[in-house]
């Protein structure tokens, strides 16, 4: 059994991959990511676990004895799936390993924009709170989360999480179905247009699709309240990337929280790399999900589904 990890570096150095040993022999890469690297790697593997490497035909049809592939991730877009089912290649993803830091990723970004705390921090470490002659500086206002509508879009595991702790902080949730096929009744469901106008924070937590690829557009950003703030952690092209920093210049919408951007790394024509005011546009490197505990939980589920795999059953198969 010859097992090629492809991307060993997307669940980081710190965490350890030796548990995948007990099924045969493991090759090795820190980072594969064209199609000629995929292909020549994985010639002789019979499992390949991969992140983004692009899997499909181009990089498999010399790897004849493949008959499974673990994402490192949920997502699974790097692989085409109808020509794995052809071949007779099973594809497993890892679930629910990161909901609890992705939830709590999109709060740190809400408390840090509504609250302005990079400008409170500048205004401390500058000396100017130093030299004033008042106990406390208040000079950017700054809101209470009690009582606020939070809007959220895609209530699959992490926007149930992120509703339920919403909800804690006082906030009347709503959410919407891309797709209008979501089952949830604890929270009422709105159309776009409803969610867009009353939502005073809007977090985004939907996968990718045709239905929901620049959900936020020009239009949608037009909808929203001058005050709203936008988080996007599901992935970055739901939101036009133009558009929004058209918003956030004009002051159409308050502030935005990414996580995630239309390509990554970020590129330098990218107009949100411009915006350089962290009272108006945080953005973190693709880290929410990315906790000690979930990488460690994600390399774990995987060396599960292998052992699932090797015992006849599926666990996580997403192309059956």
């Amino acid at each position: 059994m010859k097992i090629v990890i492809l991307e060993r570096n997307s669940v980081g150095a710190d965490v350890s991959v030796d548990c995948m040993r007990d099924f045969g022999q493991v090759d090795v890469y820190g980072n594969t990511v064209t199609p000629q690297e995929v292909r020549e790697r994985v010639r002789e593997a019979d499992i390949i676990i991969a992140n983004k490497s692009p899997l499909g035909e181009e990089t498999l049809k010399d790897a004849p004895n493949v008959r499974l592939i673990c994402e490192f991730a949920t997502g699974y877009d790097n692989c085409d799936l109808e020509y794995c089912r052809g071949r007779g290649i099973k594809v497993a993803n890892v679930r629910d390993y990161c909901t609890a830091m992705v939830a709590q990723h999109t709060f740190t970004m809400a408390l840090a924009l509504s609250q302005k705390l990079s400008h409170y921090d500048n205004y401390v470490k500058s000396g100017q709170y130093s030299a004033q002659d008042r106990f406390s500086n208040f000079d950017l206002p700054f809101y209470e989360l009690e009582g606020k509508v939070w809007g959220i879009v895609g209530m699959g595991n992490i926007g149930r999480r992120v509703a339920k702790i919403a909800s804690a902080f006082g906030c009347r949730v709503i959410f919407h179905s891309v797709t209008g096929k979501s089952a949830c009744t604890e929270y009422p469901r709105m159309d776009k247009e409803t969610l867009l106008g009353e939502s005073d924070f809007l977090s985004l937590h939907c996968p990718l699709s045709d239905l929901s690829r620049h959900f936020i557009d020009a239009d949608a950003l037009d909808r929203m309240k001058p005050s709203a703030i936008l988080l996007n952690v599901a992935r970055g092209q739901v939101v036009d990337n133009g558009a929004l920093y058209e918003a956030l210049v004009s002051g159409k919408i308050g502030a935005a929280g990414l996580d995630v951007v239309e390509r990554e790394p970020l590129e330098l024509n990218n107009p949100l790399s411009r915006l350089k005011d962290s009272n108006r546009l945080i953005i973190t490197p693709h880290l929410a999900w990315a906790s000690v505990e979930a990488r460690r939980r994600c390399v774990e589920e995987a060396y599960k589904n292998i052992q699932a795999f090797l015992e006849g059953k599926e666990r996580n198969v997403v192309n059956g």
